[in-house]
């Protein structure tokens, strides 16, 4: 297909027939949402248009694509938005105990604060502790799913631990 007989309706329109599902399924890699990888893809495509002028050819059309769709990913994990919808939703479940009202909104509280300091530590932390807290799997399975020894894991969950101690008010304990 000649693209330099075609024009930028047409080549946008090409590049989502032949790039639009593999763009949805990278973008879901990342933020493990369909909609949100959906919506993403909708994104990619617009910048493809807005900013189809300044593609050089230096790189194959998937690539210029594929960098556009990681870059949104990643700002969409960087947001605020974001976060707070994975927060939400995430422990959410977790949080009423039917006791009272009242505690019932001091648990949900304690959650919240106790997800957003889970959301800020490093990644190699934070997969462990949602991986074995709020997924529940065992060292084993950790350590097949990360390629890590059930050492690393150990020593990770500690510091992990530890980190969340010193972020949250009063030094509340989570083991």
């Amino acid at each position: 297909m000649d693209h330099n007989e075609m024009n930028r309706e047409e080549i946008v329109e090409w590049l989502m027939n032949e790039y639009g599902r593999k763009v949805v399924r990278l973008a879901y890699t990342y933020l493990k949402q369909e909609q949100l990888a959906e919506d993403i893809a909708q994104e990619v495509f617009i910048k493809c248009f807005q900013k189809l002028d300044t593609f050089r050819h230096d790189s194959s059309y998937q690539t210029w694509i594929y960098s556009i769709t990681v870059n949104l990913c990643k700002d969409r994990l960087k947001s605020w938005s974001f976060k707070n919808l994975i927060t939400s939703n995430f422990f959410s479940l977790k949080s009423v105990t039917h006791e009272t009202p009242e505690k019932d909104v001091i648990n949900l509280e304690a959650k919240r604060e106790l997800s957003e300091c889970v959301l800020g530590l490093p990644v190699k932390y934070r997969e462990i502790i949602i991986l074995f807290y709020y997924e529940e799997l065992s060292y084993k399975e950790i350590s097949e799913l990360l390629g890590i020894s059930s050492q690393t894991i150990k020593t990770r969950l500690h510091r992990a631990r530890n980190l969340l101690k010193k972020q949250l008010k009063g030094g509340e304990r989570i083991d």
